[in-house]
């Protein structure tokens, strides 16, 4: 699989340049140290629960993987449970028929050629099954792997509403807010922008009153009235 290219700085303007700064600088004032809300031991069982999470929600997926992984959190045992041993636990979670088959697809491979151990390169991870690009963004970032940004429903929503990014695709969006995003605060942007969506600036009713950044934000008219 080739490597995607490097996103090539953004020559913003200098009042753009300090606008983004700020966006960043307050959501690290408000967090230093964000990480991901699934809950997890080891790289095995955070790739499982990131698997588990493609449109399905944090809490739902902690609440199944809190029963299995107390049977099976390594891929052998994983393999030992079986397709329909592992559909039960996850049962609660969309689309679990496919997510259960390459849950243990994945297993399989991890112990056939990697001796039970995930291999922490974008690469090797994206070629497992049910792993995508996304998957693999929130693992080796979780990780401190590689500063990567995983583009989910929030982070698209935010970064459109923020006017860090007008992609139409995820693919587009992560190039945007890896060029643009100050690289000491790369690590942790995935997770402040996830954050912010899911709490503040949600969908339907951004709670704009309580936003650290509304100020900062070309999309609060839209919201608020004047």
């Amino acid at each position: 699989m080739p490597k995607k290219p490097l996103p090539k700085k953004k020559r913003l303007k200098p009042a753009e340049a300090a606008r983004i700064a700020e966006i960043f600088d307050r959501f690290e004032a408000l967090e230093s140290d964000p990480a991901t809300e699934l809950e997890y031991q080891d790289p095995f069982t955070l790739v499982v629960a990131v698997a588990l999470s493609a449109q399905a929600t944090d809490v739902s997926v902690n609440k199944a993987t809190d029963k299995l992984f107390k049977v099976a959190n390594t891929p052998q045992a994983m393999l030992a449970l079986g397709e329909d041993g592992l559909k039960p636990f996850i049962s609660s979670i969309g689309l679990y028929n496919s997510k259960a088959k390459n849950v243990i697809a994945l297993s399989r491979i991890l112990v056939e050629q990697y001796a039970g151990e995930v291999p922490l390169e974008r690469e090797k991870l994206q070629a497992l099954p049910g792993v995508g690009r996304k998957t693999a963004s929130v693992v080796l970032n979780e990780l401190r792997v590689e500063p990567a940004i995983a583009v989910d429903t929030h982070v698209f929503r935010v970064s459109h509403r923020l006017a860090l990014s007008s992609g139409k695709t995820p693919d587009q969006v992560e190039q945007d807010l890896m060029a643009i995003v100050p690289d000491p605060q790369k690590s942790r942007a995935h997770h402040w922008l996830i954050l912010h969506g899911r709490y503040t600036c949600t969908a339907r009713r951004p709670k704009c009153e309580e936003c650290p950044v509304a100020d900062l934000c070309p999309s609060r008219h839209l919201f608020v009235p004047r």
